[in-house]
């Protein structure tokens, strides 16, 4: 089970039930920044609760707004894990692994592609909102988009080495190492979750400043990629 205690200053945002109609003035900056905030807790609840249930029912998506692109991503990062997996069957053809290994190819291009969206719609909605960073606003390397890439598969993680500690096919030497590794990771579940609200606090009060990064994945674009453009039809 992913766990985490609620994050220091932690930012409730919800953006889709509350846009604004008009430019907004200091007043209503100073609401908007208490009442449309990201809930770092609804994240990682969501990559809980997701997780658990694709194990055992189709993957879907019944969130709304920010949420919803959350899932998305999250999605990306679960059909990842299982095509790890199978690309590392041993008893796997040439043939079959080739399969995995295109299909990991196009996921993990997705994957950042919805990380880039997370990023966009945070960054609209700051400037939608009015908020402005402070004169000596600092830059942080990480996007928001990025640390809910990294909690996704924390969760994914977390999952699966919880797994590991209820196995009875094992002697309990390896679930003792599991239950060891379980405490690392949520310990760094905990501490990112914390990290993530507090950049959160800080892009939406000004004390920081958000750029997305491209990831430019050239290995996909056949402009870039030579063995991809000899196989594009002339023009």
């Amino acid at each position: 089970m992913v766990s985490a205690k609620q994050p220091s200053g932690g930012y409730l945002v919800d953006f889709e039930t509350s846009q604004p109609q008009q430019k907004p003035g200091p007043d209503s900056i100073r609401r908007a920044r208490k009442t449309a905030m990201i809930d770092v807790f609804a994240i990682t609840d969501l990559h809980r609760e997701c997780t658990e249930r694709w194990h055992h029912a189709p993957i879907d998506n019944p969130y709304r707004g920010f949420l919803n692109l959350v899932c998305e991503q999250h999605q990306r990062n679960f059909l990842l894990w299982h095509e790890e997996d199978k690309a590392r069957d041993p008893t796997a053809s040439d043939h079959e692994i080739a399969a995995v290994k295109r299909r990991i190819d196009r996921l993990n291009q997705e994957r950042n592609d919805w990380i880039e969206r997370l990023d966009e719609y945070i960054l609209n909605n700051l400037a939608a909102w009015g908020v402005r960073p402070l004169p000596r606003a600092k830059l942080n390397t990480e996007t928001p988009g990025a640390a809910i890439d990294r909690l996704s598969i924390l969760a994914l993680r977390i999952y699966h080495m919880e797994e590991q500690t209820q196995r009875t096919d094992v002697d309990e030497e390896h679930r003792e190492r599991a239950r060891a590794k379980l405490s690392i990771l949520h310990q760094q579940h905990e501490d990112l979750s914390t990290a993530l609200a507090d950049l959160l606090a800080d892009l939406f009060s000004g004390k920081r400043v958000m750029k997305i990064y491209r990831q430019f994945k050239m290995y996909n674009d056949p402009a870039y990629n030579p063995y991809l453009a000899q196989r594009r039809p002339a023009a």
